[in-house]
């Protein structure tokens, strides 16, 4: 086994400072490089977007409510919103930098341009390093690298699938390079695209403009943030006991639930919207007011572009667009490793293989990591400092990888999976509390349930029923912390908090034991009515 001691760290987002803290934790010695003078990475907002850089619109909101995307021994003030604005967010992730002291192991305004194996890679597993700082280049020896660069980072502008684009004479531009809805008012604008950038931007813009259309390929079912009674979705939906029934269900039943979940809020059929495939469980898109525009006729969905003309789209149904100014693509981010050779985390038929989304299957030495690429319908945050926590066990050989073909195999399971679950796409998705547990198992920290019914059964309920939020993760095993079963018991009070701003009467909290018992009771019921006919 080789001794893994220094670090590189490419990129000081949240997955670069979950990497940083948990190389401090191993006893490594870890050295971050960022490109821009920040950390924080996609949260820190600039207004203008710079190559190589993710980039954000100044009303940009969280998805996840802040008691699940916080780091898992370090919630945020219970003051918070629940839902944060991107300025919120990145002042969390730089209180977090500053009181875990990781600002001494970053290096900033360093590109990191090319990432090698050294020459004697099979006994070292070493890397060698070049990055450029102020012109000057440098080269260093690094035992393991953990790259943390994201995925939104470079932008997909499928000019090719549009014919005629390039003899429209209107102005066009990637969703990167929308930074707020002024320059548009009174204009007649087409977006392209139905994910959360697409909808955030027609929604913003439907107030000023003229008119807006969003142009869809395939639907999407749209989530608002409010969820059932008023609570956050997220607190609701990702629990381990919904997460049990999704795997233990015939995936007919499971797929009617899914449906009929996603159009309680509002039929889909209705609004343009509903997806080709309405059971693949694609990351649905947050919007709480994209319905509400829609029934305003200040925005209407159309389908897949046919062609441009000069002046007009022409759609896949035969309808037209006329004389529109702007053509916005919110068509997302391809994700590219610039300074590393393509073949190793393509390693086949280029596409992204590698084990649990973090470890390139055919190395000869486990010593490069991919932090925070997989996307799953959890937050970010707890999944990188999960992901990194069993990174480093491997790099520090306390925890050991199964052989190539035994990561190979699960790889392809995986994508079976992912196809029949979540559809054909690029990007890594996967269920969340099943990965994290996955993760969690492998360093000894998976929450241990039946255990803590028998000894902590108030806990235990709310980790089983309740939300299934990141303190579990740092709950038992190595690297817990004394204040997670603390966090967890109060974390309805943290979400409630920021909203009881004219306090009344009591405070109400979801019930989902109690729910369940309604739900089991029915077919009680109903036997017994039956019974009773007879």
């Amino acid at each position: 086994a080789t001794m893994v001691k220094r670090v590189a760290i490419i990129g000081a987002g949240v997955s670069g400072l979950a990497s940083i803290r948990c190389c401090l934790e191993e006893g490594l010695e870890p050295t971050c490089f960022e490109r821009s003078n920040e950390v924080g990475g996609l949260w820190e907002f600039s207004d203008h977007s710079e190559e190589g850089r993710a980039s954000i619109y100044k009303s940009v909101f969280t998805n996840s409510s802040k008691e699940m995307m916080c780091f898992p021994d370090f919630p945020y003030p219970d003051d918070y919103p629940n839902y944060m604005h991107q300025s919120k967010v990145q002042d969390y992730i730089k209180t977090f930098a500053q009181k875990k002291n990781l600002f001494r192991y970053i290096q900033f305004e360093t590109l990191v341009t090319s990432i090698k194996k050294c020459p004697n890679f099979l006994i070292t597993g070493q890397w060698e390093i070049v990055s450029e700082k102020d012109e000057k280049q440098e080269s260093t020896i690094f035992d393991a690298v953990m790259i943390c660069s994201g995925h939104h980072v470079y932008p997909n502008l499928p000019t090719d699938s549009f014919p005629g684009l390039d003899r429209f004479q209107g102005y066009y531009l990637h969703s990167r390079d929308y930074k707020g809805p002024e320059v548009y008012q009174g204009k007649r604008v087409l977006v392209i695209g139905l994910g959360n950038s697409g909808c955030d931007i027609a929604v913003e813009l439907s107030r000023l403009v003229t008119q807006v259309i969003i142009s869809t390929r395939s639907g999407s079912w749209v989530m608002s943030r409010v969820w059932d009674d008023g609570y956050p979705w997220d607190m609701l939906y990702v629990t381990r006991f919904a997460s049990f029934l999704r795997n233990a269900l015939p995936s007919f039943v499971s797929d009617w639930l899914y449906v009929k979940k996603m159009n309680k809020w509002f039929k889909h059929e209705n609004y343009g919207l509903m997806p080709l495939n309405s059971t693949l469980r694609k990351e649905p898109v947050f919007n709480d007011e994209l319905p509400s525009r829609i029934l305003c006729g200040t925005v209407s969905i159309k389908p897949n572009v046919k062609e441009f003309t000069e002046t007009s789209a022409v759609f896949e149904d035969g309808t037209v667009f006329e004389a529109i100014d702007y053509v916005i693509f919110a068509t997302g981010y391809g994700y590219a490793y610039p300074f590393l050779d393509d073949s190793i985390i393509k390693s086949r038929n280029n596409e992204v293989t590698l084990f649990k989304g973090i470890f390139p299957p055919f190395l000869e030495k486990p010593t490069l990591a991919v932090i925070g690429l997989v996307q799953s319908l959890g937050a970010a945050i707890p999944t990188a400092d999960l992901q990194a926590r069993w990174a480093v066990k491997v790099f520090a050989n306390s925890c050991t990888l199964p052989t190539t073909n035994e990561m190979m195999d699960d790889i392809e399971e995986k994508m079976g999976k992912k196809l029949k679950w979540f559809g054909q796409s690029q990007t890594l998705q996967t269920d969340y509390i099943t990965y994290m547990d996955e993760l969690g198992s492998f360093i000894g920290a998976k929450p241990n349930i039946p255990w803590l019914f028998l000894t902590d059964p108030q806990l235990a309920l709310e980790v089983y029923f309740g939300p299934c939020s990141p303190y579990q993760f740092r709950l038992m095993g190595p690297g817990k912390w004394d204040g997670a079963r603390n966090a967890i018991l109060t974390q309805w009070d943290r979400t409630l908090k920021p909203t009881r701003t004219r306090a009344v009467s009591e405070a109400k909290r979801p019930q989902p034991f109690y729910n369940l018992l309604k739900i089991l009771l029915f077919p009680v019921l109903l036997l017994a009515a039956l019974l009773a006919f007879h």
